[in-house]
């Protein structure tokens, strides 16, 4: 086993690209490091990107946020300008792990290792958070909802390593919020989690939406019919029990230990109107 410590983006996607055997990548190393001690991978190489200038970094810009792939949730936590412009973001980050966990686990390695139960997935697929991707052929920027392509699985080519994670400059009377269900108080994988996103117009009601479900189908679901049941609306009762049926039937979930399916589609309506209702909150909607 090799341990590189690069000093650039070119020169890790370098080192990847042209690995013989497995590679992989070491940002914060609360998923990797599992992994190799339970013995479900074997790199070759392991390539520690957090020597390279930037990705350490939480930048906010005339067009809002970049985060280094290389940031600690718990470093987003205490960024006072990206909490206040993304709260459901940043409480979704912080329900990664324990406390010990959040010092070292990142967003960008909660999104690459493709878990359907990931927890800062479906909120930043709700928030429309776009991904910086770095490789051989030079970078692109792709929707966070076009990384994982199955459980374990993602689009990222070999050589390409994401980057940095954008998030939009807030619009004025908009709010997010996340939340999931899960068996015990803390520390679990999400049974269902929701992640909802909204911009009030001038009159109060809700001008644009993106709501998201976790642990609900092999990827996290972007439901774009959620979203368009609450558009025109300010949150009635009504509004919101059409919300819970559209999610629990968008749901493709499985039966385990964790849950049956009868139980996450019902836990999906149930959360989304909760989500729903502190991100038009947040926006000030009353």
């Amino acid at each position: 086993m090799r341990y590189i410590r690069p000093q650039s983006i070119e020169e890790a996607a370098g080192l990847l690209a042209s690995a013989a055997g497995p590679a992989t990548i070491l940002a914060g190393g609360s998923d990797l490091l599992v992994r190799m001690k339970g013995g479900f991978i074997e790199p070759e190489l392991i390539v520690d990107i957090k020597a390279i200038a930037g990705l350490s970094e939480i930048k906010e810009t005339a067009e809002g946020f970049s985060i280094g792939a290389a940031v600690p949730c718990a470093v987003l936590g205490e960024n006072a300008a990206l909490k206040k412009a993304w709260p459901g973001v940043v409480e979704a980050a912080k329900l990664i792990g324990s406390k010990q966990v959040q010092g070292r686990c990142t967003i960008v390695g909660n999104l690459c290792n493709a878990s359907p139960a990931a927890d800062s997935v479906p909120a930043l697929v709700a928030a429309g958070a776009e991904a910086v991707v770095a490789g051989p052929n030079g970078r692109r920027t792709i929707p966070v909802e076009a990384v994982p392509t199955g459980p374990g699985r993602t689009s990222l080519a070999k050589g390409e390593i994401i980057e940095a994670i954008l998030l939009d400059k807030r619009a004025p009377n908009a709010g997010d919020a996340y939340q999931r269900f899960i068996p015990r108080t803390e520390m679990d994988i999400a049974v269902v989690s929701a992640g909802v996103n909204l911009t009030l117009g001038e009159a109060g009601a809700i001008k644009s939406a993106r709501v998201a479900l976790g642990a609900a189908a092999p990827t996290v679901l972007l439901v774009e019919e959620a979203a368009e049941v609450l558009v025109g609306s300010k949150l009635d009762e009504a509004t919101l029990e059409r919300l819970a049926k559209i999610c629990a039937g968008a749901c493709r979930p499985i039966d385990d230990k964790r849950g049956t399916i009868e139980f996450r589609r019902k836990v999906a309506g149930v959360l989304a109107k909760r989500v729903a209702t502190t991100a038009y909150e947040r926006a000030g909607g009353k």
